[in-house]
């Protein structure tokens, strides 16, 4: 049988009802708390979509419907057993197994000749500058003493990753400007014959 819930944001809700049962309105407040939109695609209308098609496909089911003050009803959704085992599935896979993924970046790598290199290597400048100020608004987060560290393990996953990204820029850029005639002559001579 193959995965059912596939949707990052469908995980997120079963995970965070694995914590307590919660209606929709808390599940999108807990999400903005925990910065979740900067990992996980989230808008507040889908949210209510996924716990509409997760409570249809018996992963978590209606606890209870409360009213506060003059608040509109809200139903209260708790995880099913089948919703628990599935979360854990899907998750064991996700930690476990790595997959091919298509960034933007790596696809642009791919076409890179298509550009000058002298407009490469001031693009990877302005890239560059963009990912030193994300690293350092990372670090600034990961540095927050009044949260677990455990909600910020993304944040310093996607610093090791920029941290990663940028030594690589400054190795690229350096085979742009400085890696001799056997690093990319073909590109060189396309430009140069383009622009006679």
């Amino acid at each position: 049988m193959g995965r059912h819930v596939s949707n990052p944001l469908a995980l997120a809700v079963l995970a965070y009802l694995m914590e307590r049962p919660m209606h929709p309105y808390e599940l999108g407040k807990l999400l903005k708390q925990r910065n979740a939109q900067e990992s996980i695609k989230y808008r507040h209308a889908s949210l209510y979509m996924v716990v509409g098609q997760l409570s249809r496909d018996g992963y978590i089911e209606a606890q209870e419907t409360v009213r506060e003050g003059q608040r509109p009803e809200r139903t209260v959704y708790r995880l099913t057993p089948t919703g628990t085992a599935e979360l854990r599935d899907r998750m064991r896979e996700l930690v476990a197994v790595p997959v091919k993924e298509y960034p933007r970046f790596e696809a642009a790598l791919a076409l890179i000749a298509v550009l000058p290199p002298d407009e490469v290597t001031a693009l990877l400048d302005q890239r560059q500058g963009a990912l030193e100020e994300r690293a350092v608004e990372l670090q600034g987060r990961l540095a927050q003493k009044d949260i677990d560290p455990l909600w910020l393990i993304e944040h310093e996953y996607r610093l090791g990753q920029t941290e990663a990204e940028l030594r690589f820029l400054k190795r690229f850029r350096h085979q742009v400007t400085g890696g001799g005639p056997e690093f990319g002559a073909f590109w060189r001579t396309l430009h140069t014959n383009r622009s006679e």
